[in-house]
């Protein structure tokens, strides 16, 4: 027992992860497919057992069979390299690098599955030494997992630093600091490795990515906030007839256009994984402030009195006051700012004749460009109260002609070239 305390004390760690994990995702129906943590949870708990196995074994040589010793120390030695290279993947998956060309996928995979190979094939040079306080496995074997595992760590921190900004903010330093506990863990079993203490390194990874990434019961109070502030936008929305459909489709236009962005290298320095969500959880408070307008001008079925349209223009700095006066203690300012933004600023335009400020081009908020295309194609594609919808023919047409005047023309021309996938979002929410 005294070889393996270490071992049971991380085991019991893991265990239970596993169990409130696994809990609660059954507690908010959370599917478990959804991130591969919980591969990466199992397979740090069978790696945790086999180092607690192997730990007896090399220190019983007597008592077990040789062949099973090294049977046992091979597959601890791959458990380890799996971790390793798993969380390689993981961080490639949060930061949204992961390669979709297969050539590049084999760039990932195949030093890992030659390393495994290598393992495998070399475990009959595997020999076992006699420390001073305990035994320990040397060889061909070991060296080659010890290689993968420190190039494959390298590799994480690279993606970790170069996409630094696709992080969440407040979680960075905390990613950055389990990342530097594996390595130096790691680092420390390879100069010492008698001192076996490689599970210290999987199970401070596995908790680290666990309560800074894969708690369910964070993720289900996120999704409590945003079901929150949708519902209260679509109260403020159905005082002009409409039935909540804007607000979605809003949304994921927004969301659309933002994604497509990035992943196109424009705006790259502004859109962030973090600016990303927080424009999506803003998205629909952008009309919060026609709450503030009369119900005689919001559902007038004909058009506007220069007047009326007056007093209309208003929601747009109302909005920008309400968002700033109610979620002033709400401790998130980068969302409360953003919100701020679009609800101020949607109906700016790129040439300066927009409302309230009137604004141009960059001077004009990157979200609210962005929220200005989704609201224009949207509030033209779907029936008023004042008009029926436009074909979607008409409506592209509308946003191709405000390139450049009314819109960025970045932004409005990507929006024209992704139809096909702006017309998939506008039918399955109307049928949906």
């Amino acid at each position: 027992m005294e070889h393996i305390k270490l071992q049971i004390g991380c085991m019991t760690v893991l265990c239970y992860i596993a169990y409130i994990y696994f809990r609660q995702c059954k507690l908010y129906k959370q599917k478990l497919d959804k991130s591969k943590f919980d591969n990466i949870l199992i397979l740090g708990m069978i790696t945790v057992l086999l180092d607690g196995i192997t730990a007896y074994t090399v220190n019983n040589l007597d008592a077990v069979p040789a062949i099973a010793n090294k049977i046992l120390h091979g597959l601890f030695l791959v458990g380890l390299d799996s971790v390793i290279f798993a969380l390689c993947i993981y961080m490639i998956g949060i930061t949204g690098v992961y390669p979709k060309k297969s050539i590049y996928k084999i760039g990932i995979y195949a030093p890992y599955i030659i390393n495994v190979l290598l393992v495998l094939f070399n475990l009959h040079s595997l020999e076992y030494r006699h420390g001073d306080f305990t035994n320990y496995s040397m060889g061909t074997s070991a060296y080659t997992c010890f290689i993968m595992a420190g190039m494959y760590i390298l590799i994480t921190f690279v993606v970790f630093f170069r996409r630094w900004h696709y992080i969440e903010g407040h979680k960075r330093a905390s990613i950055f600091t389990y990342l530097l506990v594996l390595t130096v863990v790691t680092g420390f079993q390879m100069a010492f490795p008698e001192t076996l203490i490689t599970s210290i390194a999987v199970t401070v990874f596995i908790l680290g990515v666990y309560m800074n990434l894969e708690d369910p019961s964070i993720r289900q109070l996120s999704k409590h906030h945003r079901e929150t502030v949708m519902g209260f936008a679509n109260l403020i929305e159905n005082r002009d007839g409409n039935t909540g459909g804007h607000i979605k489709r809003t949304s994921l236009y927004v969301e659309l256009i933002a994604k497509e962005l990035r992943a196109r290298g424009l705006y790259s320095n502004i859109l962030t994984k973090d600016y990303i969500e927080n424009l999506v959880k803003a998205a629909p408070m952008h009309d919060i402030g026609k709450i503030s307008v009369p119900d005689t001008i919001l559902q007038k079925p004909g058009k506007l009195t220069d007047e009326e349209f007056a007093t209309m223009k208003l929601h747009a700095p109302n909005g920008g006051r309400i968002i700033k006066d109610t979620f002033k203690n709400l401790g998130d300012e980068e969302y409360r700012k953003m919100a701020y933004e679009v609800a101020r600023y949607h109906h700016e335009k790129w040439n300066g004749r927009g409302y309230p400020e009137g604004l141009k081009e960059e001077e004009i908020p990157l979200c609210a460009r962005i929220m200005a295309v989704a609201d224009v194609f949207d509030a033209v594609s779907e029936k008023r109260c004042y008009r029926e919808a436009m074909p979607l023919d008409k409506c592209f047409d509308i946003i191709k002609q405000g390139i450049g005047t009314d819109f960025d023309p970045v932004i409005a021309q990507l929006f024209v070239t992704i139809r096909e996938k702006v017309e998939e979002i506008h039918t399955k929410v109307n049928e949906g």
